[in-house]
């Protein structure tokens, strides 16, 4: 006898997925920031190890560009979205 695809659980009609069950709070903070490990090199036309620079300093946040550890071509970008306050006057 087989096992049904889904041991506990009503079968999916066609078109639709199952449900999904909400990510507690808890496990979404550790997806806030996420630092890119290996990025796709034009130059090298392969995925290398990329270094992480910052660009500048902007009151909406931070801009930091990838570049290849192997050439030094830039492979990408983000900006991180500023933590409190913004800027500080003297």
């Amino acid at each position: 006898m087989a096992m049904p695809p889904f041991p506990g659980r009503p079968r999916p009609t066609h078109g639709m997925r199952p449900e999904r069950q909400p990510v507690p709070q808890e496990d979404q903070k550790q997806f806030e920031s996420l630092r890119a490990s290996l990025l796709f090199c034009p130059t090298c036309q392969t995925a290398t190890p990329a270094r992480e620079r910052l660009l500048l300093v902007l009151p909406t946040g931070n801009l930091y560009e990838y570049v290849c550890a192997q050439c030094g071509t830039s492979t990408g970008s983000k900006t991180d979205q500023a933590q409190g306050g913004g800027l500080v006057a003297p």
